[in-house]
C-alpha cells in the first residue's frame, strides 16, 4: 500500500526544510507535502527535496484548505494558536507533532487530546531541540541509583537565529513567560524575577549569564527520573567554538548529581554540541519521530496516545543519527 504523504506545516522554513531533507535521505520514496502561506516558496522547497509537493495551508479553515486530501502525519513548525492542525489530525486519525509551545501553553493541546484520546497519537514536541536534552540525559542517569539534581544549561550563539519561526517562538515565550517552571525539593514552582537569574559554565569553562526557561524537558525529566530538583537555564551569547576561532555552534551542558549504583555520591557533566547550531538537532528529532509514527518500511506504528519525544525516540538510534549529522556528545570535567 502506498503511504499517504506527510504534511510539514511550515515546511518551507529552515527547520522544516532540514526535516524534509533528513526524511528524504532516510526514505527516498516517502511522499511529502510542504505546506506554507507562500505557495512559491513551498513549491521551491518541494522541488529541491524531490517526491514532494508544495501546498498553501489556511489554518483558519477546518480542512487547512486541503479538501479531502489524505495525509499520513502532520508536523507543525509554527505556532498554531487555533490548534487547527491538531484538530485536522484527529479528524483524519493521523499522528500530530508540534514543537513551538512552552510549558504554560500546554493546555489547548492536552484538552484536545483528552476530548478525543483514541483519535490519533499526539506528540508534545516542544522539548528543547526535540529530544536533544532528554534522550542523552536519560542515558546518562543510568549510571545513578538515584538522581538528586538535574541542571541543564543551553547556550544559543547570538549568530544562531534558527529561522524566523524560532525567533518568534523565543520572543513570544520570553514575553508571556517571565516565570519558568522548575522543580525544587520535589515541588514544581515558577521561578520569577531574581530567582530566574542563573549562571552555568559553557563547554570551554566560560561562565555564562542565563535565565530560567521551561521547555517540556522540565516536566519530562522530573517524572521520568523522579529527581526532586530539575532546572533549565538558557543563555544567549558567544558559543565555545566561536570563542576558539571556529564557526558558531549550539551547546547543551547537562549536570547530574546523586548516588551511583553502589550508593556513593556521584556527579557528572556532559555536553551535546552541534557545529551548525540549533536547527539540525530540532530537525533530527522531528524527522525521527515522524519515521516512527507513520511506520515506513517495517517500523511499528505508534498507537493513539499523548507522548513526549523521549518516549518515542530510541536512544541508541538517536545518538547514532546525532553523530551522523555532525553532532557530538562529550564528557566534561566536574567543576
Amino acid at each position: 500500500m502506498t503511504l499517504a504523504p506527510i504534511l510539514l506545516a511550515g515546511g518551507s522554513g529552515i527547520v522544516g526544510r532540514c526535516t524534509a531533507q533528513y526524511l528524504r535521505a532516510a526514505y527516498p520514496d516517502l511522499p511529502l507535502l510542504i505546506g506554507g502561506r507562500n505557495l512559491g516558496k513551498a513549491k521551491e522547497v518541494a522541488a529541491e527535496i524531490g517526491n514532494a509537493e508544495g501546498v498553501v495551508l489556511d489554518l483558519a479553515v477546518d480542512n487547512l484548505s486541503l479538501g479531502g486530501r489524505a495525509v499520513s502525519a502532520i508536523a507543525v513548525f509554527v505556532k498554531d494558536d487555533a490548534i487547527a492542525c491538531l484538530r485536522f489530525a484527529q479528524t483524519r486519525g493521523v499522528p500530530h507533532i508540534s514543537i513551538s509551545s512552552g510549558a504554560s501553553e500546554i493546555g489547548p493541546e492536552v484538552a484536545a487530546y483528552i476530548q478525543k484520546p483514541n483519535a490519533s497519537p499526539v506528540v508534545l514536541g516542544a522539548e528543547w531541540l526535540v529530544g536533544a536534552v532528554t534522550v542523552p540525559t536519560l542515558e546518562f542517569v543510568k549510571e545513578f541509583s538515584h538522581v538528586d539534581d538535574i541542571t541543564i544549561g543551553a547556550l544559543l550563539d547570538e549568530q544562531d537565529t534558527g529561522g524566523p519561526a524560532s525567533a518568534i517562538d523565543l520572543h513570544r515565550l520570553g514575553e508571556i513567560m517571565p516565570a519558568a517552571l522548575t522543580r525544587r525539593n520535589g515541588a514544581f514552582f515558577w521561578r520569577l524575577g531574581e530567582e530566574a537569574k542563573a549562571q552555568f559554565r559553557a563547554i570551554d569553562g566560560t561562565r555564562m549569564e542565563a535565565v530560567a526557561f521551561s521547555p517540556y524537558d522540565i516536566m519530562g525529566l522530573a517524572v521520568a527520573t523522579d529527581a526532586p530538583n530539575v532546572q533549565f537555564n538558557l543563555a544567549t551569547g558567544v558559543s565555545s567554538t566561536r570563542r576558539s576561532g571556529k564557526p558558531m555552534s549550539t551547546e547543551i551542558v547537562i549536570e547530574l548529581s546523586g548516588k551511583d549504583r553502589a550508593g556513593h555520591p556521584l556527579r557528572t557533566r556532559h555536553a551535546v554540541l552541534h557545529p551548525q547550531g540549533q536547527m539540525p538537532l530540532t530537525a533530527l528529532g522531528v524527522a525521527m519521530l515522524l519515521e516512527g509514527l507513520v511506520g515506513p518500511g517495517d517500523k511499528p506504528v505508534v498507537p493513539p496516545g499523548l507522548y513526549l519525544p523521549y518516549q518515542l525516540l530510541d536512544p541508541a538510534t538517536y545518538l547514532a543519527r546525532l553523530k551522523e549529522i555532525g553532532g557530538a556528545v562529550m564528557t566534561l570535567d566536574v567543576l
